[in-house]
């Protein structure tokens, strides 16, 4: 089902970026230098590579933007896991030695206390 559903978004958005990419063959100059008449670092490309390169980089931007965004989301399951796993682990240790409890209050939430001295 899910490869079914990748296909069916996936699919038109290949053929949007192949007709895109046919249709704007023709090459423009890249420029870096707006003040030049003749600028000193340019390249002719085909309209759709730099199309492609500035989503590509949005991308790339967009996801470390999005990954620096959760660091404290990230730190806090850290923390929230840590003390998961020493709790379970004291929880574990004082079921091990605490003594068995028998009797009538047995599972009727009461706890037996120890006798005062």
């Amino acid at each position: 089902m899910i490869r079914f559903l990748k296909a069916l978004i996936l699919l038109p958005i290949a053929i949007i970026v192949v007709l895109l990419a046919v249709a704007n063959r023709e090459s423009v100059t890249l420029s870096f230098d707006p003040f030049s008449p003749e600028p000193v670092f340019s390249v002719a490309l085909p309209l759709y590579a730099i199309v492609f390169a500035a989503v590509a980089l949005g991308i790339i931007i967009g996801g470390i933007g999005s990954w620096l965004s959760q660091g404290k989301t990230r730190a806090s399951a850290r923390h929230h896991r840590r003390e998961r796993e020493k709790l379970e682990r004291e929880t574990a240790q004082l079921r091990t030695f605490a003594p068995e409890t028998a009797g009538p209050a047995y599972g009727t939430g009461a706890t037996a206390l120890p006798a005062p001295r």
